[in-house]
């Protein structure tokens, strides 16, 4: 009957564990997002100190431009103060603008990220437990189906052994009648 069992629950074991194969990938696409969301937060951080530092670069060059204007250009002395004064005031009000944007956009960014993975987790347990009860569904919906096929291999079985029976009766009446029949030509 072992044999009736076998291709049941080889089945039966095939489902279940494409079912799990299937929480696994869904487990590694949610982190796969976390550790891109992660990635995208690194670069940002990366991309505001790249864009400070050309932001200060052309501070730098445009005072040095000044430098040389006032070098350069006697009489200009204290106009040039003054549009250093200017120039300096605008990058600085720049540069603290810049940092609080990033600022902004990186806490932001955090706080979705932090959101989307406490909401990605509630719906990956709610899957983990719904995904149990199905597997222990799926494993009962086993036991039943073997129940049903080893109880159906028995009666095929017997019923074989009653053919068998019926068959084997059958011959011996048919040889019966046949040694009647020849006894009876003989007599």
């Amino acid at each position: 009957m072992n044999q009736y069992t076998n291709p049941v629950t080889t089945m039966f074991e095939m489902q279940r564990r494409s079912i799990e194969q299937s929480q696994q990938a869904m487990n590694q696409t949610v982190e796969f997002q976390q550790r891109a969301g992660q990635a995208m937060l690194d670069s940002m951080e990366g991309a505001e100190s790249a864009q400070r530092s050309t932001v200060e670069l052309q501070q730098q060059a445009v005072l040095s431009a000044l430098d040389a204007m006032e070098a350069n250009a006697p009489g200009m002395e204290s106009a040039v103060v003054d549009m250093r004064e200017a120039v300096e005031e605008g990058y600085e009000t720049l540069l603290s603008n810049h940092a609080e944007a990033f600022d902004q956009t990186t806490t932001e960014f955090e706080q979705n990220i932090e959101a989307g993975e406490e909401m990605t987790e509630d719906y990956l347990d709610a899957l983990d437990e719904q995904l149990d009860l199905l597997l222990e569904a799926h494993e009962e919906l086993e036991g039943q189906s073997v129940e049903a096929v080893d109880g159906l291999a028995e009666q095929v079985e017997q019923l074989r052994e009653q053919m068998t029976e019926a068959q084997e009766e059958v011959a011996q009446q048919v040889e019966e009648i046949s040694e009647q029949a020849a006894d009876a030509v003989d007599a």
